[in-house]
């Protein structure tokens, strides 16, 4: 099993997250990412994005979940780098109800 070359970028990618969430806050509160292969076997990695409550209301989500895919995607070259992304969301109000250290 060989690793994408992203498993050597975690420098890159750290600072891909600190400039996206630098830049959406206080929409994003932040993002964690892992990278890990996906059902089909291919690498990937699986960001794991906590919204403020508001951005997180249904009107507003619409337009916070695609910008920041889309800041993620400027930022970071993820073809390049061998890894298919994922983005879940999910709000401060959900974290609190189900508490889940991945999203801490």
């Amino acid at each position: 099993m060989t690793l994408p070359i992203a498993a050597t970028k975690r420098q890159q990618i750290n600072a891909a997250v600190s400039e996206v969430v630098k830049e959406m806050y206080p929409a994003v509160q932040h993002i964690r990412y892992d990278i890990g292969q996906d059902w089909g076997g291919q690498w990937a990695i699986f960001f794991r994005v906590l919204l403020s409550d508001e951005a997180s209301a249904e009107g507003t989500l619409r337009d916070v979940a695609p910008q920041v895919v889309r800041r993620m995607s400027d930022e970071l070259d993820l073809p390049n780098l061998g890894l298919f992304p994922y983005f879940d969301f999910r709000s401060q109000a959900e974290q609190r109800e189900i508490p889940e250290p991945a999203w801490a």
